[in-house]
């Protein structure tokens, strides 16, 4: 009797086949000229527990970033103790495909342990411990994957929505500067790796606005920031394609290069406009007005999400001189946080892949679309 990881081995390859056979390139052969095509991998993914997803990365993807594994509270979860197998799990199996990792992500507010910003006796610790604690964390996570790692989300949602600094746990224990300080530190553990500042709505003028002066002081303190990361989390009604681009423009206009990091394109309504983009503190209860494609997404929604990323590709496409890379937020719709954020339980369709991993009509559209833009 054959094992049981053999036949999802052997699912996993019929899979993978089957889709090669229907396309004429993989989206990262056809963008190959442009920029690199990146995803997000799970922990359930990086361990091969979804069916035929490893095998459609190494097909369609040549960058992967983990979803969580990297992440503070998973990675040093109790001081001085790392839970690195997903992680090197995820970057051994990038090594032998061929694919580029980027490391997600060395310094944010949220998904850090509680014990970082608190001394032995659960009082606030001082700067000098706080500040002892991010360095050891960076030297470790950074020192073991050196050479490994083509860059870095060194600082990751750091700016309020109207562009000032986010007062932060970080903010209030290293004071303003802390910022360059982690871009000196991670240069320092790892003098190759590119290293970006990453965050969400950087298409609104305000937020935008921040950035740019952030990016301003970090290169009068000579930080070494290599790239500016704009998160991708749109919707069906937002972002314009005016306010993207003036985004591109204006961080291409500092001389770092840009990244479109964590794309997709949410069809669902969103039950706060006031708080639209990624703010993961958000959480509702679930309401079905705002899940309205429980049982399957309609034809003319699916339409309208198709024409939106090649709207955005197009853009992308124009602007490839600066732009680098473009990451998907996930592989496909089954993995998406989209479907249980801002309330856990909803259905939502934002990515390239179905629930079972098959491609959907805009994937072929965009592969061509690639392939006439030429280089």
């Amino acid at each position: 009797m054959r094992s049981i990881s053999f036949c999802i081995l052997l699912s996993s390859l019929l899979i993978g086949s089957a889709y090669a056979q229907d396309q004429s390139s993989p989206l990262k052969q056809a963008y190959s000229k442009h920029f690199s095509i990146g995803t997000a991998l799970s922990a359930t993914q990086i361990q091969g527990k979804e069916l035929g997803t490893l095998e459609l990365v190494k097909q369609q993807f040549n960058a992967v970033t983990a979803e969580n594994v990297m992440k503070w509270e998973i990675i040093e979860p109790v001081e001085g103790q790392f839970n690195f197998a997903a992680a090197d799990a995820m970057i051994e199996y990038a090594e032998a495909n061929n694919i580029n990792v980027i490391g997600h992500v060395l310094l944010w507010h949220e998904q850090t342990p509680a014990w970082v910003f608190q001394d032995a006796k659960g009082q606030p610790a001082s700067k000098e411990l706080v500040l002892s604690r991010l360095k050891n964390h960076i030297n470790a996570v950074m020192g073991r994957y050196k050479g490994r790692i083509q860059g870095w989300d060194a600082v990751n949602e750091a700016l309020n929505e109207d562009g000032t600094l986010r007062q932060s746990n970080w903010y209030k224990a290293l004071g303003q500067d802390y910022i360059a300080t982690v871009f000196e530190l991670a240069h320092q553990a790892d003098p190759k790796a590119q290293l970006y500042y990453n965050d969400f709505n950087l298409f609104k003028p305000e937020k935008r606005a921040g950035v740019l002066k952030l990016v301003a002081a970090l290169k009068a303190k000579k930080a070494p920031i290599y790239g500016i990361g704009e998160q991708g989390h749109y919707s069906l009604d937002y972002p314009t394609l005016q306010e993207v681009e003036d985004s591109i423009v204006a961080f291409k206009n500092t001389g770092l290069k840009v990244m479109i990091t964590e794309l997709d394109i949410s069809v669902l309504p969103f039950p706060d406009p006031d708080n639209v983009g990624a703010d993961i503190s958000l959480n509702m209860k679930l309401k079905q007005e705002f899940n309205p494609y429980a049982d399957g997404l309609p034809k003319a929604v699916s339409d309208q999400l198709t024409q939106k990323y090649l709207q955005f590709f197009e853009l992308f496409l124009r602007h490839s001189d600066s732009i680098e890379r473009v990451t998907l937020w996930g592989v496909n719709d089954n993995q998406t946080w989209r479907n249980n954020w801002p309330m856990k339980g909803r259905t939502d369709y934002p990515l390239l892949f179905d629930r079972k991993n098959q491609p959907k009509e805009v994937v072929p559209q965009l592969i061509k679309l690639a392939e006439k833009a030429g280089k």
